[in-house]
């Protein structure tokens, strides 16, 4: 019974700070949607609610009634999806280049995309925007997704290739001994066994799109072309900022990333490229 009982305490220990740990991350985004969800005149009150009653929606009216909602989600919506999918349509071959090929310059190119993604955002406004305005590119949507670039395709590449790297390359000579070239190789080997980097990558590159404000504020000049993130400065007035439609519009702008986050979770595990392995 000692014995049996032994393991179960060792992890008492790591169960309770795990819980510990996830209670102190989710807390804060619980929050925000509690108070979104309080009536207008108790999201000031000096004494805090845990659980809001009665529940109020209208803070949430407010939010959504409030400049073109919609229009603002389909920008937020065509900028992160197509940063993403140029994103990943240029790693993928980067990647596995970098991760099966030697070449001259390879040990250049990987220092260059650490340094490029260790210069904060706010270094490169300034260039960028001379660059854009350069070629007539300011207040244009495909510009801003061309800046994002800067940011996003380092990341992805350099994730991408960690990736690559953990596939065994003998998976990939025994399909071309069996008949496949290296694009069939690499459709029928390397593309499933990616699917769950391919996953992750696609979420923090998405993250990265949808959550900057700096760019697109900076690069975007019509209220036509704004996205969420500039929508949300916008219930800061000279007149004072609306707590409650605030921070309804916040919870509203995590939603996606929310949701979107809860169904992929499971694809975001590794261990696919092990137990092709041992199959």
């Amino acid at each position: 019974m000692r014995a049996a009982g032994a393991p179960g305490r060792k992890r008492t220990v790591p169960n309770v700070i795990a819980v510990v740990v996830s209670l102190i991350v989710i807390f804060p985004v619980y929050w925000m949607f509690a108070t979104a969800l309080k009536e207008p005149g108790k999201i000031l009150s000096a004494t805090p609610e845990f659980i809001p009653w009665p529940i109020s929606l209208e803070n949430f009216r407010t939010a959504l009634t409030h400049g073109s909602f919609l229009h603002y989600v389909r920008n937020s919506l065509l900028v992160s999806v197509s940063t993403v999918l140029i994103a990943l349509a240029v790693a993928l071959g980067a990647s596995i280049a970098l991760a099966r090929f030697r070449f001259v310059g390879r040990r250049a190119f990987l220092i260059g995309l650490v340094l490029v993604q260790m210069v904060p955002g706010s270094a490169m406004v300034i260039p960028l925007y001379l660059m854009l305005r350069s070629v007539g590119a300011i207040d244009f949507v495909p510009g801003l997704i061309v800046t994002y670039m800067t940011f996003v395709l380092p990341f992805t590449i350099w994730t991408l290739r960690g990736f690559v790297h953990g596939i065994p390359l003998e998976l990939e000579e025994a399909a071309m001994v069996d008949g496949c070239g290296r694009f069939g190789a690499f459709w029928h080997i390397q593309l499933p066994l990616l699917a769950p980097g391919i996953v992750a990558t696609s979420i923090f590159a998405f993250i990265s799109a949808w959550d900057d404000y700096l760019f697109a504020y900076v690069f975007l000049k019509s209220q036509s072309n704004y996205t969420l993130p500039v929508w949300l400065v916008s219930f800061q007035t000279s007149d004072g900022i609306d707590n409650g439609a605030t921070i309804a519009a916040s919870a509203i702008f995590s939603l996606p990333v929310l949701v979107v986050f809860l169904l992929v979770q499971r694809r975001l595990v590794g261990g696919m490229t092990s137990g092709a392995v041992k199959g």
